[in-house]
């Protein structure tokens, strides 16, 4: 029986085979099996020496059962990992690039042309002081500005800055003049969204503090950035406006070359002259840390801007509240154009 069962294992050429030849020979009704249950007819002086022998047999079946078990799973173990096999050195998949956000590509744009013209790129804190934010840019305390509804106050007096113009006080209080810097970040008012209004959004200030500063420089300085931005028939335009920091101050527009065809006016931001009393604040401000009073005297311009604005036309975005949208159903309409 072993000379015949040794053959049929090797034979075997799959798991299920070899689980057939077991069942045939070792299993509950197999040969050996049954051959095991015929000793009780024998006599007792041959029972011993039979039940032996065929044990023996067993044991030697069982022993090329689980040697060529084991080689059938490795086998097929190996067969496995080769029709796996990963080919380290091929190229990767190419996978879709991502690109930086519209709004941060405007940033880079106009922190571009500015430092072309020598300015230099700073941020300040979102979280402000009322003195920072409100009292040393000549903004009252009954200007609406500082009214509840239009400001998010925390609970210990700070606020979240309405403006980067913060940052003019802070920059001027630690650097003396002659200076040009552009001031990037998060501003937040507390007010309705709709297509084209946020509870938060950016801004981009600029200042330059020097001697003989005049709004010539100003309107210059707009107009270099309109040409940046629009290219070079783009043209600017100043209207009188109030800002309370500025004196005299104007909101400016720039004329350009729409793509679709459409050259017309767009208005970007406000501007003007520092006031005064800005400059007296931050004197202010150095004295009480035992710095010498430099800006008194002095004159400057400031200009601020919004990306949002800039960034909704030329990627022709109609709601600003889709660069704040997390579902890519939302942001996916303006794939194509973002490209």
């Amino acid at each position: 029986m072993q000379h015949e069962a040794i053959p049929e294992i090797q034979a075997a050429t799959t798991l299920e085979a070899l689980q057939a030849v077991k069942t045939k020979y070792v299993g509950k009704s197999g040969l050996v099996t049954r051959e095991l249950g015929t000793l009780g007819k024998l006599p007792p002086e041959e029972r011993k020496a039979r039940g032996a022998e065929i044990n023996a047999v067993r044991q030697a079946i069982q022993d090329a059962l689980d040697t060529r078990e084991a080689t059938l799973k490795r086998e097929a173990l190996d067969a496995q990992l080769a029709s796996e096999a990963i080919d380290v050195t091929l190229p990767g998949l190419p996978l879709p690039a991502g690109g930086l956000h519209p709004i941060n590509r405007v940033y880079d744009d106009l922190t571009g042309i500015y430092e072309r013209l020598g300015y230099t790129v700073v941020e300040g804190p979102e979280v402000e002081d009322e003195h920072h934010n409100f009292e040393a840019l000549n903004v009252p305390w009954y200007h609406p500005a500082r009214d509840l509804q239009d400001t998010f106050w925390l609970e210990d007096g700070r606020l979240l800055r309405t403006h980067t113009s913060p940052m003019q006080i802070r920059y001027m209080t630690e650097h003396e003049p002659d200076l040009k810097i552009v001031v990037r970040g998060k501003v937040y008012r507390y007010e309705a969204t709709d297509a084209t209004h946020e509870s938060m959004f950016h801004q981009l200030e600029g200042l330059v503090v020097g001697d003989h500063i005049n709004m010539a420089d100003l309107k210059g300085t707009i107009a270099e950035m309109a040409r940046g931005l629009y290219g070079p028939r783009a043209k600017v335009r100043f209207q009188p406006s109030y800002y309370p920091f500025v004196e005299p101050g104007a909101d400016f527009a720039v004329y350009w070359d729409n793509p679709r065809g459409e050259s017309k006016w767009l208005e970007l931001g406000g501007c003007g002259m520092v006031h005064p009393n800005v400059f007296k604040a931050v004197d202010d401000l150095r004295e009480a840390q035992g710095k010498p009073r430099v800006y008194e005297g002095k004159t400057g311009f400031a200009f601020g801007l919004g990306p949002e604005r800039i960034a909704m036309l030329k990627y022709k975005i109609p709601d600003i509240r889709y660069f704040y949208a997390n579902d890519p159903r939302v942001i996916g309409q303006f794939r194509g154009e973002l490209e």
